[in-house]
């Protein structure tokens, strides 16, 4: 059965998921990458970026662990125009391929959030970026049909997951809890009820770099 998930959602000890002022030179928002230190030294995220094993290859561990839980398994992802591109507006053209190179981590159907059309992309290693201008339910309607058996991931940003944990669609969140403190950023949870919601703790581990904690409903 198809589930809709959050995971790898790094968050801060305040509660903030992204840093301040995303631009080109910032994509994580500025501080934001102090929130991916469990991640960057694992070996799925160097892995994501070519280095294939040795001593180099990165640490496993339980990080890796949930670096790997946080890409396998799915059929179809879903992001919001952020996630996808620091440009804002319509579309100045179609240069803008997303962060990621000519070959995205996705390697499936990704479809993106956004108020202006544009065509879809057809990147390297299976990824295909459609662009939805209505809304998150026809995104999820259009990631469904593309997932087949396999699990959908709302990627982010903070705005998207937002909207898909209060609509009701998400079954799973599994948040990396960074021990920085931000200060101000974009709130994760900001006028959310958890518990109402249905959430609950299904799994908690910690390491020297964040705290993993896994809420299911």
């Amino acid at each position: 059965m198809t589930r809709i998930r959050v995971a790898g959602f790094s968050v801060s000890l305040d509660g903030f998921a992204a840093g301040t002022d995303q631009s080109l030179d910032h994509p994580l928002g500025k501080r934001g990458p102090e929130l991916f230190q469990w991640f960057f030294p694992t070996r799925t995220f160097r892995g994501m970026h070519g280095d294939s094993g040795g001593e180099s290859g990165g640490d496993t561990g339980p990080d890796d662990n949930f670096a790997r839980r946080a890409m396998a398994g799915f059929g179809a992802f879903i992001l919001g125009r952020n996630m996808f591109s620091p440009l804002r507006g319509a579309w100045p053209d179609d240069q803008w391929k997303g962060w990621w190179g000519s070959n995205p981590p996705y390697h499936a159907p990704t479809f993106v959030l956004t108020h202006h059309p544009r065509a879809s992309i057809e990147m390297e290693g299976g990824t295909t970026l459609h662009f939805v201008t209505d809304g998150i339910e026809a995104a999820l309607r259009r990631a469904r049909e593309a997932a087949g058996q396999k699990d959908i991931k709302i990627g982010g940003g903070v705005d998207t997951v937002r909207q898909y944990i209060r609509a009701g669609h998400v079954d799973e969140i599994h948040l990396a809890v960074s021990p920085v403190v931000l200060g101000q950023g974009e709130a994760l949870f900001a006028g959310i009820d958890l518990p109402a919601l249905g959430y609950r703790v299904a799994e908690r581990v910690q390491t020297v770099r964040a705290t993993h904690v896994v809420l299911a409903r």
